[in-house]
């Protein structure tokens, strides 16, 4: 496929390659100075927010637990992926 650059410096994306993508009229790309040219790449914004808007994400139906007992899972975690190799 081939397109061209306008007088404004705009660049038309082929539909066919825009559907592939999911890329609709007014997404953010990045784009990424390569030596043979540019890559374009769908923009991820971070949204910002709190610590807090992160709770009650995950339901947890369970008795509640002690600091002591979530450190302690923590701990047995890591020592189970050490052990396999993965830390």
């Amino acid at each position: 496929m081939r397109t061209k650059l306008s007088t404004k410096g705009q660049v038309i994306l082929p539909k066919a390659i825009r559907d592939q993508l999911h890329w609709t009229p007014g997404m953010e790309l990045d784009i990424e100075r390569r030596p043979d040219g540019v890559l374009l790449k769908a923009g991820h914004r971070e949204k910002k927010g709190s610590i807090l808007d992160l709770a009650g994400i995950i339901k947890y139906d369970g008795p509640a637990r002690t600091i002591q007992e979530m450190d302690a899972g923590i701990v047995e975690e890591v020592k189970r992926r050490h052990a396999r190799g993965r830390y």
